[in-house]
This record gives structure tokens, sequence and C-alpha cells, in this order.
């Protein structure tokens, strides 16, 4: 697919104007081409393709829908088995590579073309024409190979091949919510093996920008800007920065180029001390700047130009408030599987990414816990264009060991540098629950790994809040959280009351029987949430006897009286900063969304909208 965008050597700032199908959302170009659709598939349980170089022949036997894991219906494949290596193949025309930049006039003695990656759940080998290009691993970050020089010219055809290989019995693997079972069971789901997000081909100079980061900073009236390059550029080359709100220059910044340039931006208008929230982002008002970055030659020749966007808002603490743009914030935010029946952890479509937004926003929250995924880049430019916090989650290994560490650490690293930018992310949760480690409070060991990952995440990016352990056992958080599944609205109520009760919950057991804090912390100013709570079973699609959820509704009065319950009952704390109800959707024998998995709400959306829109009741 290719935009109707400028040329590299125009300025573009539509950025944050898109129609969320381009696949890395906050670095855009002109021309791209998406590699998703029909591609050759096979099943390899022998683990035998490898020896018999299945990658010099691959015609293989079926046909599977990219990007949909074969366990989905979506892919025509449907098979939820255990099938531990999987090989893809796609031919490449030339109507693709020109589509994506690199036909004839197009192409120069500098241009490079790269073939993307979404992500390949767990481990992935690639080729092209027999040429290996590399491996990745890791099931939840994207990778990218120059297949430039893996290109026979004088051939008119190409081919892609993909091994994926993705064990469900290795525990040390981050997996998140993927059933080690055959069949989903309790809390777990089925299995998202191979390519689940988008696979494409782009066009860029040999010096053309890599990555982007932006990070504001609001009472300063700046943006911090890392550029880094796909190579060291020209002596004497440069970075143009330009920052535009609805068609006003409002910052720019020509900084000199290398490999990884760095520079503060400020942003003209936050001069004005009266005026600067005018352009704050926020649920309320998502207000986008658009950037375009150009890199040009000591001559003044544009070598490359992408667009992007950013997000003037803060994310912090203090006084026992969770503070955006330094002012209290109360979250209502709803916890997000992303998990569809058709297509498990792929989405469907681009716009459901989109739709899921749009609902939960209309049921009255501000935020959103993705849970155990790494959601798709499209999701985040959602989020940031429609206004909605999302709280990201890293799925979790198993088991606790070096490899489950290394592996887990090297994840949640790339995870950082993919999605820093968004200002619709406001927090980091690098474990949940203590999966992976559920000794924690015991093991010296673990406690460090936890608190080493709170201090990573803060080295790659301190300007938000980290927890360490989501939900109790907490080492080192910004956020103290606590998971609780009563049912009883007086439970609920008397529990989350008022400062003696917070005393009683944090210096002892929480409701799961686990510490709240470890290693003797005092709460100090730190504040307070209830991130996961509810989980009300209501089945509208799904056998009542195979139903899952922490308590059951009789029927949809039922339903709808317990909702009132749980969440009123947290109306009146004196100390709470937040919630987060589970779930948005059903997801299998989790039956316990407001949504059907189908995305049907279970009660009128404006009952459910009463329920959860309230106000922020410690204003």
């Amino acid at each position: 697919m290719s935009s109707d965008a400028p040329s590299p050597a125009e300025p573009d700032f539509r950025a944050s104007r898109q129609n969320g199908d381009y696949p890395r959302p906050q670095l855009v170009r002109s021309e791209w081409r998406e590699l998703d659709g029909p591609w050759r598939f096979a099943f390899d349980d022998d683990d035998r393709g490898l020896a018999e170089r299945w990658h010099l022949a691959a015609d293989f036997d079926r046909t599977i829908i990219v990007p949909f894991p074969f366990e989905s219906d979506a892919s025509g494949i449907a098979d939820t088995g255990f099938h531990r290596v999987v090989w893809y193949s796609r031919t490449l025309t030339d109507a693709d590579l020109t589509a994506a930049g690199y036909g004839g006039a197009q192409r120069s003695a500098d241009t490079r073309l790269l073939l993307h990656l979404g992500a390949v759940d767990y481990r992935a080998m690639v080729w092209l024409d027999g040429v290996f290009l590399g491996s990745h691993e890791g099931g939840q970050t994207p990778f990218s190979f120059d297949v430039t020089t893996a290109i026979d010219e004088a051939a008119t055809e190409h081919t892609i091949v993909v091994r994926a290989e993705d064990d469900p019995a290795d525990v040390a693997q981050p997996r998140g919510k993927q059933d080690w079972r055959l069949d989903p069971h309790s809390i777990w789901y089925h299995r998202t093996t191979g390519i689940w997000q988008p696979v494409w081909l782009e066009a860029t100079p040999a010096a053309g920008v890599r990555l982007l980061h932006f990070t504001p900073d609001v009472p300063a009236g700046t943006v911090s800007v890392r550029v880094d390059l796909g190579r060291e550029p020209q002596p004497g080359s440069t970075v143009e920065i330009r920052l535009d709100y609805e068609g006003k220059i409002v910052g720019q910044l020509t900084l000199p180029a290398s490999a990884s340039t760095r520079g503060v931006i400020e942003v003209t208008p936050q001069r004005n001390g009266q005026a600067y929230e005018e352009l704050l982002w926020s649920p309320e008002n998502p207000r986008l700047i658009d950037a375009t970055v150009i890199v040009r030659t000591p001559l003044g020749d544009a070598v490359d130009t992408v667009a992007s966007y950013l997000g003037l808002r803060s994310a912090t603490w203090g006084g026992g408030r969770f503070l955006l743009n330094n002012r209290p914030y109360y979250v209502r935010s709803v916890l997000n599987q992303g998990y569809w029946p058709e297509s498990h952890l792929a989405s469907p479509t681009p716009d459901a990414l989109r739709a899921d937004i749009v609902l939960t926003k209309e049921l009255g929250f501000n935020a959103t816990r993705l849970h155990q995924k790494i959601e798709d880049p499209r999701f985040l430019y959602w989020a940031d264009r429609l206004g909605l916090l999302v709280w990201a989650e890293t799925p979790g290994a198993f088991e606790f060991s070096p490899v489950a560490a290394t592996r887990l650490l090297a994840e949640w690293t790339a995870v950082i540098e993919r999605d820093l930018s968004h200002p619709s992310i406001v927090t980091w949760v690098p474990l949940n629950e203590s999966w992976g480690v559920q000794h924690i409070e015991h093991d010296p060991a673990m406690r460090a790994f936890a608190r080493a990952l709170v201090e990573v995440t803060r080295t790659l990016d301190g300007s938000r809040p980290v927890i360490s352990n989501d939900g109790w056992e907490h080492v080192d958080s910004d956020i103290i959280t606590v998971h609780d599944y009563e049912s009883s609205g007086v439970v609920l109520e008397k529990r989350y009351a008022d400062d003696d009760a917070k005393r009683r919950l944090l210096d002892g057991f929480g409701p799961a029987g686990r510490r709240i804090l470890l290693d003797g912390q005092q709460t100090g100013d730190r504040p307070v949430m209830l991130t996961e709570f509810g989980g009300i079973s209501f089945a509208t699609r799904y056998a009542d006897t195979d139903a899952w959820g922490y308590s059951h509704a009789a029927g949809p009065d039922d339903f709808v009286a317990r909702l009132h319950a749980v969440v009123d009952a947290l109306a009146d704390s004196t100390f709470l900063a937040g919630y987060c109800y589970t779930q948005l959707a059903d997801t299998l024998q989790e039956t316990n969304g407001l949504l059907s998995d189908d995305r049907v709400p279970k009660a009128p959306v404006d009952v459910l909208r009463a329920i959860f829109a309230g106000g922020d009741p410690r204003a």
C-alpha cells in the first residue's frame, strides 16, 4: 500500500491525520508495500526443514492469511494443536518493489530495501532468494532486514521464507496469557504462533532515519529529540526538525547530523505561561503536534524526509495522586486482553483496534491496561489520536531462570525503544502478579531482578511512572497497585474507605494473601490504585457450564446491580487514585467482560457509562 504523501524532498505535516493503516505510525514515509495476505505455509512437526533446506524449495502445501496465527479462524488454517515449528513463504514481484519505492527511476545507488516484520512469536529465521538475512527472538517486538544485496537484479520474482519456532512447553519464554495446555483453561487462551503483525517493504536512503524519539518537558516548554540514522552521514550533513500544530510552526531546530543526533526543541507558544495548556495532550483534549524530520546533505539537498507526531504531556505522581500535566487525574481504566475470537492476539482489521478504543471511551473510561500483551503500534496511534491513557505491560514468563530473565529484559527494552514517544502511554509495567518471580518475597535474586527491571526502565525513559510488579509484592514502584476480586460492595467499601484502611491493607497481607509491599517499604506520598477488580462473569455467547469469572451474574439486571455494587464501593475512598475494572471483553471461557467477545455490550452503553464515568471522587 502506498500513501499519497509528498515526495521525500517536501515536508509533510500530516502524520497525526493518517488513516491508521501504517504499521509504524510515528515514523512515516510516503511509499511502502504491505505484504499481508495469502502466503504459502507448512507445519514442521519433525523439525526437519532446516536439515532439508526448505528455504531453497519453499513451495509449501498450505495457504495461510498473514498476519493471522495458524491457530485462528482468520488464518484459514484454524488448527489449535501443538505445532512448535512452522514455515512461511511469499513471492515478491517487481510491482511489490516499485510500490515500496525500489523500482526504476525511484531508486538511486544509495537506496536500501528493508523488509519489516511487526512481530513473530516467538523466534524467527528469514531468507530471501535462499540468502539468510538473519534471525530474531522475542514474540512482541518488530525487526527488520536490509535485503538490498540479497536481491537478484536479473530476476523478476523473489521469494521470502520465514521459519517460526514457538515452543508451548518453554516456560522461560515470555508468553503472557498463551496457554501451555492444549485447550484454554481458567485465564489462559489459545496460543498465537508465528507472524501476527504486519509484514511490509520500504525503500530508504542508506543514511535515512531509523529511529525517532520525542520526550516532552511540559514545565520547560521543550521537547527532547533523538534521531538515529541508518549509517553515519556525510560530514556537514544536517538534521532538520519542524513541529507543526494546525498548520502553524510551533518549533524547529537544525542540528549537525550524526549516526545518533540529539537536541532540545523549544515549543515557542509555551513561553506564554497563561496559554501553555492550550497545546497539552490529555484524554479530554488529545492534541497532537505533527513533526517532520529532514536529513540534508552539506549542499542542503533532502536525503530523507519522514513524518511523525508527538503529544505535549507529563505523567508523574505526588501527594498520593497520579498527575497528568502536573494536575491530579483520577484514572478510570479497564483491562484489555487484546484478543479476538476469530484472530486471537492479531487484530482482525486495523479498524478493530480503533473500535476498541472508541468503545472504551464510550463506556466512560479514560484509560486502558493492556494486559500481558504488547499491542500493535496502530492501537497506540488511535489511543494517541482519540485520547486514551495506556498502561503498557509486557507478557511474563512462567519460570525464574537466567534464560527467562535474559529474554524478558531483552524484549522489554525493545518495547520501550519502540513505544517511548507515544503520549498515550503513561506507565511502564515490566511484571504482573509475580509471574516469573513467584517467590519474590523469599528469594533475593527475584527481588533483585524486579528492581533491575525498574531501574533499566527508568534509565531508558525517566518520563513515566514504573510499576515493579502490578498487583502485589512491590519492590520499587512509583504507583502502588492492588488486585482484589472481592464481590461484595460492602466489603470493598470498608477495605478502601480511608487512611486507616489503607494502613491495614499495605502494612499486612493483601486480598490475595500476598504482601503488597516488600523490603519494609513505606507508602510515602505514592499513589495507590486498585488495578484489577470486578471480573463479574455474565455469559451471553458462551456455554454457562464452561463460563469462568471471579463471581457470576444470574442475568442482565443482576449483572448491572453487581457492577454498581463493586464500582460504587470505591466512590468514597479517601486514598485511591484510580482503578482498573476487569475486563473490557469476554475472552473465550473467561466471560467477565463488559462486552461479549464480538464486542457487543452486555448492558446499554448509557447504563454502563453511568457506572464508570464518574468524576474524581477526591476532587
